[in-house]
């Protein structure tokens, strides 16, 4: 369980095809203080950290079932992409953000950039079977970043970033065309499917 904090950018160090998709990321995190096995949000997805070390600088190893490629941006990572990371969530640690799995429901697309006063405002296209999840001033995570709904119109979302937001995660560079990693809020979820049994 993540809040949708983003704590580090991590970077891609290595990629290696073997049965499933082998991700080396650097990392600022002590991984020393981090477990084999433990869960790290990496671009909004759970991963499991399968190894570890510190030279030349800290990182730890993921493995990427063809599943979660398929389901995600993830199969468009080279090395030197810079990734939005988040330790998991523990008992007393605040929750600034929203309650996020790391179970990404689909990719939506940047499809429009427009700078408003100091922050960016950027609208997203969710894929239609998601669209009706996404609310006005609704929370989604995207790129395992919590963020705020701004405006809604079909399928199409607006989120307004602020130079914080872009300064210390990876929407610093965001572009016209990305494909992002799109979780809808839980709440939002089981409400739909409360509706359908009305």
């Amino acid at each position: 369980m993540f809040t949708g904090i983003v704590t580090d950018m991590g970077e891609v160090l290595e990629l290696e095809q073997r049965g499933d998709l082998r991700a080396r990321i650097g990392t600022a995190y002590d991984v020393a203080g981090v477990e084999i096995g433990a869960s790290i949000s990496c671009e909004g997805v759970c991963l499991t950290v399968v190894a570890k070390g510190k030279a030349p600088r800290d990182w730890f190893d993921v493995e990427i079932s063809a599943e979660t490629v398929s389901k995600t941006n993830l199969g468009g990572w080279t090395v030197g992409k810079r990734l939005n990371l988040e330790r998991a969530l523990r008992v007393g640690d605040e929750l600034g953000g929203h309650i996020v799995s790391g179970h990404v429901d689909g990719v939506a697309q940047v499809v429009r950039l427009r700078p408003e006063g100091d922050s960016l405002r950027v609208t997203f296209r969710a894929p239609e079977a998601l669209a009706r999840f996404i609310a006005q001033k609704g929370s989604v995570a995207l790129n395992g970043t919590s963020l705020t709904v701004n405006e809604v119109e079909g399928t199409d979302f607006g989120i307004n970033f602020i130079p914080h937001t872009r300064k210390v995660t990876t929407w610093g560079s965001v572009a016209e065309g990305d494909a992002v990693n799109l979780e809808v809020d839980t709440m939002a979820r089981y409400v739909a499917r409360l509706r359908e049994w009305e």
